[in-house]
Formats: structure tokens, C-alpha cells, sequence
């Protein structure tokens, strides 16, 4: 199982996993307590309730960079262009706007 970190705006807003049987979003139980929560994105309401899918999110996808920079990181990194949760994990930690993506090290996955 692989699994990230979701922070919007300076705080943990929630976890995004993939394991076998596919994706998986869910907000975290503090951030949806917090004053005011604010969704990562439109096409994910804030809910208790687990996001589960058999690709990764659009929303999440479309983090992901395309054209030359694409190309540039999966030559220097080695990546598939098919493995987009390896392609988010590795590109996304400094993502223009209010969301960016933290790769969560497997001795710290529960």
C-alpha cells in the first residue's frame, strides 16, 4: 500500500492510498472538525465517508504535470507514465496552489 499526505492550505486535510483493490480518499477526522473546512476540491465534498475508486481521483490526476515536464521526471526519476499514485507521489510536493501531496514512508503506514 502506498499512501499520501493531502495538505490544503498549510494543514492535513485528509489521505489518499492505493492498494489492490484501488484508490482510496478520506478527509481527516480533525481538519472536517476544524473551524471552517474547506474541501480539496470540488469533485470531492467534504465527507466522513471514504472516497474509493478504481483510478486515481481526476482531481488528483490533474495535479500531475504533463508535455516536457512529464518527460523530464520520469527520465530523472524513472518512472512509468502509467504508475500516476508513483508519478504523484514523486512530482507533487510543491504543486502551484492550495494543495500539495507528501508522500507518508511505508514505516510510518499503519
Amino acid at each position: 500500500m502506498r499512501k499520501a499526505e493531502i495538505i490544503y492550505q498549510d494543514k492535513t486535510a485528509g489521505w489518499l492510498t492505493q492498494d489492490e483493490t484501488g484508490f482510496h480518499f478520506t478527509y481527516d477526522t480533525a481538519y472536517l472538525r476544524s473551524k471552517n473546512p474547506e474541501p480539496v476540491s470540488l469533485t470531492l465534498p467534504l465527507q466522513e465517508q471514504p472516497y474509493t475508486d478504481r483510478v486515481l481521483f481526476p482531481f488528483f490526476d490533474g495535479l500531475i504535470p504533463e508535455g516536457w515536464l512529464l518527460d523530464i521526471a520520469e527520465k530523472n526519476w524513472k518512472l512509468n507514465p502509467r504508475d500516476r499514485m508513483g508519478l504523484l507521489l514523486a512530482c507533487c510536493k510543491d504543486c502551484i496552489g492550495a494543495v500539495s501531496i507528501h508522500p507518508v514512508a511505508e514505516e510510518d503506514n499503519p
